[in-house]
């Protein structure tokens, strides 16, 4: 029989699928290119390999699932895709299967069936550097994420009620051995909160804004009065967290709402350093099985090499350079917090 736990990652399953959306409400379509009618360029002249951790792609599928019967097979085929194109892919949080070795080989299941790829291990923030270590362990993981999810667990009804977070948070990047992403959960980030992260070594981070899987309303889902409805638009979108990032010396990789080629593609314009995939990878693969999504984001990478001829960039670092517009809504945002 399913522990509370596991019946639980089941249920974020379920719930991110059925309030998958297609349109991404994380901001890109308030950032606009200027279309390049001269490239001087072909398409094969553009390389996407990012400048972070030795990838080769700018995308990732990042943190998902695993610990129960279900995810663990999610993540097996999500090893099996990250495998064949060679991308990056982060673990779900390892949180449960600290706590009960049962459910551990629906998370090593990464490792065997990715043996060479990269892997990200993935705790919540609160745990301390002997958790962390035992995460990296179990996946012999190349970078570890931290994610910071407040909003998640005040709306959830078992969730965490103390958020006293910052001193384990230090010790695991000092202590790590591999590079530490913190991230969020899709309530994005503020410039406040990425200089309180700076300020304890942090290098990296996800600011994964809202506009893509909301975890507020799953949680709220879950409640049987259903009475957080009204968070369902708290945080900052992606757009405007990486916004927020751009005046504190962090790396930052961005998720939350990347849905199409074109919304990864004003991620990185806008500093991000890579771009994460959670719903829309794991939509594919519910809807088509294993070699529909594989075939999905291989053409997904595919049509991001194409459009960087849209705006006659060869390479990230030019892409960063290329002549953008602000909504005026955007634009008010950006005046408001005196972003740049």
């Amino acid at each position: 029989m399913q522990s509370q736990q596991s019946h639980r990652k089941d249920e974020h399953v379920f719930l991110a699928e059925k309030y998958y959306h297609a349109d991404s409400k994380a901001g890109f379509d308030q950032v606009r290119f200027i279309h390049t009618a001269l490239p001087e360029m072909a398409v094969a002249d553009a390389t996407l390999k990012p400048d972070i951790f030795d990838w080769q792609w700018p995308v990732y599928i990042n943190a998902m699932t695993g610990g129960s019967t279900q995810t663990g097979q999610l993540n097996q085929q999500l090893a099996q895709i990250a495998h064949k194109l060679g991308i990056a892919i982060a673990s779900g949080s390892q949180s449960i299967a600290l706590k009960d070795p049962s459910v551990v080989e629906t998370f090593t299941t990464l490792r065997r069936h990715n043996p060479d790829g990269f892997i990200l291990a993935n705790l919540g923030a609160g745990h301390n550097w002997s958790d962390a270590a035992a995460a990296i362990a179990m996946l012999d993981a190349n970078a570890l994420e931290i994610h910071l999810n407040v909003a998640q667990e005040l709306v959830m009804p078992e969730g965490d009620r103390d958020f006293r977070w910052l001193d384990d948070l230090a010790t695991i990047v000092a202590k790590s051995p591999i590079p530490v992403i913190v991230k969020e959960v899709g309530f994005g980030m503020s410039r406040e909160t990425l200089l309180q992260l700076h300020s304890i070594g942090v290098q990296y981070v996800d600011v994964a804004g809202r506009g893509g899987t909301n975890f507020a309303q799953i949680e709220n889902t879950r409640r049987p009065e259903r009475d957080f409805d009204y968070l369902a638009n708290w945080g900052q979108t992606t757009v405007e967290s990486l916004l927020e990032a751009h005046s504190v010396p962090l790396t930052a990789l961005a998720t939350g709402g990347v849905h199409n080629p074109l919304d990864a593609l004003t991620a990185l314009r806008l500093g991000a350093a890579a771009v994460g995939m959670s719903g829309q990878v794991l939509h594919w693969l519910l809807q088509d099985g294993v070699d529909g999504a594989e075939a999905a984001l291989s053409n997904f990478l595919n049509q991001l090499q194409s459009l960087m001829t849209l705006v006659g960039a060869k390479n990230l670092s030019e892409l960063k350079t290329k002549p953008i517009t602000y909504s005026p809504t955007l634009q008010s945002y950006m005046q408001q917090r005196n972003l740049r």
